[in-house]
């Protein structure tokens, strides 16, 4: 019979690593994180910084070259960059840890970890995962992207959008087609070098929040790649995918409810410190009731989400109940922010405040990773069927 891992959110060694990214973030990026917003975009050597500290990577194994912390280290990360307001950061170092370095390591050879693992680690080489398309998102089967075999080489040829990380991005997990007739069983993951001939990126796009965060379309005109470069099986690209989701998702409902607290946690102190007619807005009963709501329903998600971890821990988290938690967090996280901004009143609509940064930048938790509606349909495909 298998020894489940026990999982302790309060533990003392996630504790002391919590005050540690706390502290990263506090003194690291939250005294430039407005001058990145508008910059609309933040620095390069910043993912130096976050090497230098220990924070890229932390769940790689020791013989990969990383410290071998468990898993719940990693999400530590993501959820305290966005509990401070700084949620295209959240989604940048997610992207670049949580999402290509385990692809790489799950998928790929020898020399693919060998070459790039260090380099992700230190901050050295910035990782993308392009998959969206202008006229395919959530479904593979209708990518254009194509991977032709010749000799030795594929030769990639087409265009994705929205991608995160683009403009920084060393290494670009590319999902391309190598059997067009196949649809999604035809599709192929390939590890694009940004140096190659052929590769370019486009202008970091304006988006409605997520500012600081670079979002860029990439080409790929006559990309040259050896046959070394394709990531896992030729062809199984979507069960590749599919077999990663689960970390994803809970990722990214991790981030809304370290967004949901953040936000919970400006307001608090905001209604205590505000007075309306003569009164704190906290001594209102309309403002005791929402904050009372919201804490209640940011607990609920916070006991879902460590049982998400541990069975994350053991092998059994799923495909449907990651994507319940990211339903249920990233659609909190809407709900949160906005009646937070409603207690702040004329003051919450003033950019000045991070509740407003915030709000906008919720709006895309519940569309990216895939949105709520292909999450609910997961979910009632697990309870039902087609």
């Amino acid at each position: 019979m298998r020894n489940l891992i026990a999982f302790d959110p309060h533990s003392e060694e996630l504790t002391l690593f919590r005050e540690t990214v706390r502290k990263f973030v506090k003194d690291e990026i939250m005294p430039h994180y407005g001058e990145w917003e508008k910059a609309q975009i933040t620095p390069r050597e910043l993912w130096n910084k976050f090497g230098e500290a220990g924070l890229l990577g932390v769940d790689v194994a020791e013989n990969d070259g990383g410290i071998g912390a468990p898993f719940p280290f990693s999400t530590i990360i993501p959820e305290e960059i966005g509990r401070a307001g700084a949620a295209a950061l959240a989604t940048n170092v997610s992207i670049h840890s949580d999402i290509v370095i385990p692809y790489i390591l799950h998928l790929g050879s020898e020399e693919q970890k060998s070459h790039w693992m260090p380099k992700m680690l230190t901050g050295e080489a910035v990782g993308a995962i392009a998959m969206t398309e202008p006229g395919a998102g959530s479904d593979l089967s209708a990518i254009s992207t194509s991977a032709k075999e010749e000799g030795d080489d594929y030769i990639i040829n087409g265009s994705k959008i929205f991608i995160t990380n683009g403009q920084h991005a060393d290494v670009i997990i590319v999902v391309a087609k190598t059997d067009p007739e196949r649809g999604s069983k035809g599709v192929s993951l390939f590890l694009v070098d940004a140096s190659l001939a052929g590769y370019s990126r486009g202008k970091n796009l304006d988006k409605m929040g997520l500012h600081a965060g670079d979002t860029s379309e990439l080409f790929f005109d006559n990309v040259r790649l050896p046959k070394s470069a394709l990531l896992g099986e030729k062809n199984c690209g979507f069960v590749h995918l599919m077999d990663e989701l689960p970390r994803e998702r809970l990722i990214i409902a991790i981030m809304g409810l370290g967004a949901a607290d953040g936000a919970f946690e400006w307001t608090q102190e905001y209604v205590q410190e505000r007075k309306a007619f003569g009164k704190q807005i906290s001594d209102f009963q309309n403002t005791r009731f929402k904050l009372a709501e919201m804490k209640t329903d940011i607990e609920l998600n916070r006991a879902f989400l460590n049982q998400c971890i541990g069975n994350y821990l053991n092998g059994t988290l799923d495909t449907a109940t990651a994507s319940m938690a990211k339903l249920a967090a990233t659609e909190l996280q809407g709900k949160v922010v906005d009646e937070c901004l409603q207690l702040f009143g004329g003051y919450g609509y003033m950019t000045e405040y991070p509740i407003s940064r915030a709000y906008v930048d919720a709006r895309v938790q519940r569309i990216y990773g895939g949105s709520s509606e292909i999450m609910k349909e997961i979910i009632a495909r697990s309870i039902v069927g087609r």
